[in-house]
Formats: C-alpha cells, sequence, structure tokens
C-alpha cells in the first residue's frame, strides 16, 4: 500500500495540469515501514528532459536523478519513486514505462483529461519485470 499526502497528491495533479498537454515528471520522497507500506510526504518537482515530442513520453536527467538522491539523503526520507502524467490517456503503464522501470520504485501516474485531473493510480514492478498496481491510501485528517 501506498499513502499519499493530499497535500503531495494536489501538488502531483498540479504538476500535470500546468504541464498539459505535455507529460510532467517528479521524485516521490517518504518514508516505508517493515510492512513495505510506504507514506509518500514530499515530491520533488523536475523538468520534462525528453527531447522532440514530451505529449507521449518523459525523461528524467542523471543530474535530476542524483539530486533526488542528495535531497533523500538531507532530509532523511527514502526516494521511493517516481510520478508522472498521461496527457489525455489512463493512468496505466505503457510498455515503455515497464521497460525503463526500475525495481524498489513505485510508479504515481496521473491521468490529465482536457487539462483536469481524472485518476491517480500507482504500480510496481515485480521480479519477472510485469507491473502490479499498488493500492493508494487515502489520509484524512480529523
Amino acid at each position: 500500500m501506498i499513502i499519499i499526502d493530499p497535500t503531495v497528491r494536489k501538488a502531483i495533479f498540479n504538476d500535470g495540469i500546468s504541464a498539459f498537454p505535455d507529460e510532467c515528471c517528479g521524485f516521490l520522497f517518504g518514508k516505508e515501514n517493515g510492512a513495505g507500506h510506504r507514506s509518500i510526504t514530499e515530491i520533488l518537482v523536475v523538468n520534462n528532459a525528453k527531447e522532440g515530442d514530451k505529449r507521449r513520453r518523459f525523461a528524467i536527467s542523471p543530474l535530476d536523478y542524483l539530486r533526488a538522491e542528495q535531497y533523500a539523503d538531507e532530509q532523511e526520507l527514502l526516494l521511493l519513486g517516481v510520478y508522472h502524467s498521461h496527457p489525455n490517456h489512463p493512468a496505466i503503464p505503457s510498455e515503455h514505462d515497464r521497460v525503463a522501470a526500475q525495481p524498489f520504485f513505485s510508479y504515481v501516474i496521473v491521468s490529465i483529461v482536457e487539462g483536469k485531473p481524472d485518476d491517480l493510480r500507482s504500480w510496481r514492478l515485480t521480479d519477472d519485470a510485469s507491473f502490479i498496481e499498488e493500492n493508494v491510501g487515502i489520509v484524512t485528517y480529523s
């Protein structure tokens, strides 16, 4: 299970809206307990470094990966994954997403339809290099 803080969820959607019709991308930071449950408390928005058409692909530069690792160390958080948007497409990973994925990371995908937030789902790569969907928990503050 992955729990995404409501302010983080909103920030991910806002990044997707701002980037529309291109794909946005960024990093996910937080904690993981002994049972493998993840809590995402921060994101780092990065520039989509894909050259050419960014409406169907994203890329993150090696320098941004390095900065994300350093940020996680400084904040005593774990770098738990990457998010990106699918403009006018469902929040389901493409074959390109699967091939580029790394074990351990969570892959949060937001669907942005005609510039408006539609869906948010999270995926993890299995040992046989396929994706399984993670349950996304909702945090409520009383």
